[in-house]
């Protein structure tokens, strides 16, 4: 084993869109960091849908964006369509979601790793641990190299024992056409992390010239949508994608030929996403549904691959491509990739901190789908946060926690360490309890200041957040200061706008000498203020109260068996997550309002 010369503040195991931010966010904060990925030409690699965002996943984008990161910009510049979710529905739960090509995401997410400051980028195999007493010391490679750094971010996809199925047959693999990593689940259970197993799939990819899109509805695009909240990246041409539908010959192929599933076989013993299931599921368990949407989505500008959105599967190659083909539109379609499942190790839950430091090993961060989470996005979300934590504590700066109402990633990562993970974790915006106050169109007014602090964004995109914010704010507070006779009756225009049937743009139409035109993006920020101004104050006063639940600390070590009055089950989930405050403890699962009320007597006597 030979040891590498340079000793590192943080080491990223893994290329994926976890590695990919961790990597970013530790060098962006002066960490000297290595991004350790087995394969240099996956980084960034879409390896499912070509798409980025959607419904509650482009709120996270927006906030990585937000915090300096790179997957919205990447996006921004790779996007070949882009929409906006729920654009009629009420504004905090209006998703951007970008149809991306996925291989110029991949180099372009290269592309700027490499040029990023302090960042590193190798190619090897991890195989294990070096831990010094009890903390972190390094990394040992497949290659014989021992690399040593201060502290580690674990970003494994479903790479950890993956095991590939396409009908009866399986074979090791991290995703299609990798291979998978075998050292590191063995290393992690010698160091006591108890590990489970979940499951994903993919749909089969075919040939666009085999498709007849006359037959199915075209899906265009919308203009004038970015994540970013800096200046618009230089857009590739945009295209259309389609809908078309399953038939009843469809149901009845798969209906006839589910004991060749592996996942009704029982061949496959992972657990799969509840939100996001097969076609064998969907036939399964929907079977009065005479059809299911299926999205024709490209994979790029330079591929006639297109990705059948709707239709995972995991069934034998011959039943996909009857299966296929009784799709309307896709009758003589030619597969190019088939669907499969796959399985792959994670860590289970209570096994983190906030922070995505691990609990059995100090300097060890997790993030992405080792801690049972699915989607690019989610995994990027983590990412960000394990590196910004991994870097703070390598520098000896103070830990970045996100609570669930400053951001949907504090949502995300307050839910996987405080619940018990039976499927992969998906964000959705009813997750969270305070949506209005996390919508999609206000991440950097939330974020940009934390951000600053930290070092990942520039003094130049701080001041024009602050700007911003100052714009919105006197805005609101002027347009409530002027009045106008309307209906009769001495209206302010703030009133006028908060009215159902009028809009910043009808209002500043009809009274041009005293609106102001500060741009659409802080226009509609005006508008949205004055509109949801109730409904967001009632919140804000909802978040105070269960702040003050958190300012309620728990000590390290604190003997749950000794409080009087707290149920065994509630005396066994504490032990079990070891919550760092009251308001942690309370919103874990099998907690009742009761036990919180015993434990708070309890911390209040120990105090007192």
């Amino acid at each position: 084993m030979w040891k590498y010369p340079t000793l590192f503040d943080v080491i990223v195991i893994g290329a994926g869109h976890a590695g990919c931010e961790a990597a970013h966010a530790a060098a962006k904060m002066g960490a000297r960091t290595l991004l350790l990925t087995m394969n240099l030409d996956t980084i960034g690699k879409m390896s499912c849908n070509p798409s980025v965002g959607g419904t509650a996943k482009g709120h996270m984008v927006r906030e990585i964006d937000a915090l300096g990161g790179l997957m919205g910009k990447i996006a921004d510049r790779c996007s070949i369509q882009f929409r906006m979710l729920n654009a009629s529905k009420g504004p905090a739960v209006r998703s951007p979601r970008s149809q991306a090509d996925k291989a110029a995401y991949a180099l372009e997410m290269k592309h700027r790793l490499e040029r990023t400051p302090y960042l590193e980028i190798q190619q090897g195999t991890s195989e294990s641990f070096l831990i010094e007493q009890g903390r972190i010391a390094g990394v040992l490679t497949q290659e014989g190299i021992e690399y040593r750094a201060k502290t580690v971010v674990l970003s494994s996809g479903t790479f950890m024992r993956g095991l590939l199925h396409i009908g009866q047959t399986n074979f090791s693999g991290g995703r299609g056409g990798d291979k998978a990593s075998h050292g590191l689940s063995p290393c992690l259970e010698r160091l006591g992390f108890q590990l489970g197993r979940l499951k994903t799939g993919t749909p089969p990819r075919v040939n666009r010239r085999s498709i007849d899109l006359s037959l199915c509805e075209e899906q265009p695009g919308d203009e004038g949508v970015f994540f970013s909240y800096d200046a618009p990246e230089e857009r590739m041409a945009q295209i259309s994608c389609y809908v078309t539908y399953t038939t009843p010959k469809t149901h009845e192929i798969i209906r006839n030929n589910l004991h060749r599933s592996p996942l009704y076989a029982g061949t496959i013993t992972g657990i799969g996403p509840r939100y996001c299931p097969s076609i064998e599921d969907k036939v399964v368990r929907f079977a009065d549904k005479e059809r299911h949407q299926i999205f024709l989505e490209p994979e790029g500008l330079s591929t006639d691959e297109i990705y059948v959105n709707g239709i995972s599967s995991s069934l034998p190659f011959d039943v996909q491509l009857d299966m296929i083909r009784s799709v309307i539109g896709l009758e003589k379609a030619e597969i190019m990739r088939p669907a499969y499942a796959i399985e792959y190790d994670f860590v289970k839950s209570d096994q983190i901190f906030l922070t995505l430091e691990t609990k059995r090993v100090e300097g060890l961060f997790l993030a992405g789908q080792i801690n049972g989470t699915t989607g690019y996005e989610e995994a990027a979300g983590q990412g960000m946060i394990a590196g910004i934590n991994a870097a703070a504590k390598a520098l000896g700066k103070e830990p970045f926690m996100l609570k669930r109402s400053d951001a949907y990633l504090g949502v995300m990562i307050d839910d996987l360490v405080r619940f018990d993970t039976t499927e992969p974790y998906r964000m959705f915006t009813s997750r969270a309890e305070h949506r209005l106050l996390l919508r999609q169109d206000n991440a950097d007014l939330r974020l940009r200041p934390a951000a600053f602090q930290l070092g990942l964004i520039s003094k130049d995109q701080y001041d024009r957040v602050c700007h911003k914010q100052e714009m919105i704010e006197g805005q609101v507070a002027r347009l409530k200061k002027i009045f106008k006779s309307i209906e009769g009756k001495s209206t302010s225009l703030a009133q006028l706008i908060c009215r159902s049937d009028w809009t910043f743009e009808k209002v500043q139409s009809a009274y041009p000498e005293e609106m102001q035109d500060c741009g659409q993006e802080i226009n509609e920020q005006i508008e949205m203020h004055l509109k949801y101004e109730g409904y967001i104050e009632r919140q804000k006063k909802e978040v105070e109260k269960l702040l003050l639940l958190d300012s309620i600390k728990i000590p390290k070590g604190f003997d749950y068996e000794k409080v009087v009055g707290l149920r065994t089950e509630a005396k066994q989930k504490l032990s079990q997550f070891t919550p760092d405050n009251l308001g942690h403890a309370s919103r874990i699962s099998g907690i009742s309002p009761a036990d919180s009320s015993i434990l708070r007597i309890a911390l209040q006597k120990r105090f007192s």
